[in-house]
């Protein structure tokens, strides 16, 4: 049975399709998966399917969600700053620079509730602060992390949490979308966004990916996606995750729903 179905969803911005169909090109090149890059949108779908050849996802649905159903391959590097080897942090913009402690009362906004890098990393920060798991005055969704950006930027939000990556996109790509932000902290670093599989050869793959990130034909893409290499982590290493959302909680934790 041949897996059938393969998506890069997680910084799929358009300025870097192109680079993106190319890095998937020579990957699938290099894997010998023959299949088009699914690009439907709805990203937690293709993680469902059990026809999943090659994905990357973020390391919060890997270590919840889809714990033990997406099956780890590895975990590439982005050079960009907050990033180191394999692991990569966020950082939590706003428009004062003041410390975090500052914030209490204000509105925060998150990308979606299970994400690592704008829900978990935000909590991480502002928990130590918070009383009776209560810091900000509401919590707002934005879908995104790109809209997060702009929610803080044009004073609808306070404070959020954008991954190391897209900070990086941000400057490169879209440098008025953080005109005016300035950055408070940053977040615990834990490794990064892996490549995963449903029912692929964890082994070819892992040959492959070892091809295509040394295929000089990709350095152009690999450079406009920010990706300089990759590790194949030990098992246990997205235990980070729960681990410190564990102690947070047991500290008190830190509430962001809407109240």
């Amino acid at each position: 049975h041949l897996a059938m179905i393969a998506s890069l969803p997680m910084y799929d911005w358009p300025e870097v399709k192109d680079a993106t169909d190319a890095w998937w090109r020579g990957l699938s090149r290099h894997l010998r998966l023959p299949v088009e890059l699914d690009r439907t949108g709805d990203h937690f779908a293709a993680w469902r399917r059990a026809d999943l050849a090659f994905s990357q996802t973020c390391g919060y649905p890997f270590t919840h969600e889809f714990k033990g159903l997406l099956k780890y391959i590895a975990t590439p590097h982005y050079a960009a700053p907050g990033c180191k080897d394999a692991d990569y942090c966020s950082f939590i913009l706003a428009r004062y620079d003041q410390p975090p402690d500052s914030f209490r009362g204000g509105v925060a906004v998150v990308n979606n509730p299970d994400s690592m890098s704008g829900m978990l990393a935000l909590k991480l920060v502002f928990a130590p602060f918070a009383t009776d798991g209560r810091f900000f005055a509401r919590a707002m969704q934005s879908g995104g992390h790109v809209k997060s950006m702009l929610a803080v930027r044009d004073g609808l939000a306070d404070v959020c949490a954008i991954d190391a990556v897209c900070v990086a996109m941000a400057r490169r790509y879209r440098p008025d979308y953080l005109e005016g932000l300035v950055e408070i902290a940053r977040s615990p670093s834990v490794p990064g966004l892996p490549y995963v599989t449903r029912g692929g050869n964890i082994e070819a793959m892992r040959q492959g990916l070892v091809a295509a990130f040394a295929d000089s034909d990709l350095q152009q893409c690999r450079e406009q996606l920010f990706l300089s290499g990759h590790s194949v982590l030990r098992p246990n290493a997205y235990e980070r995750i729960t681990d410190l959302e564990r102690d947070m909680q047991k500290a008190g934790g830190l509430e962001l729903n809407d109240h």
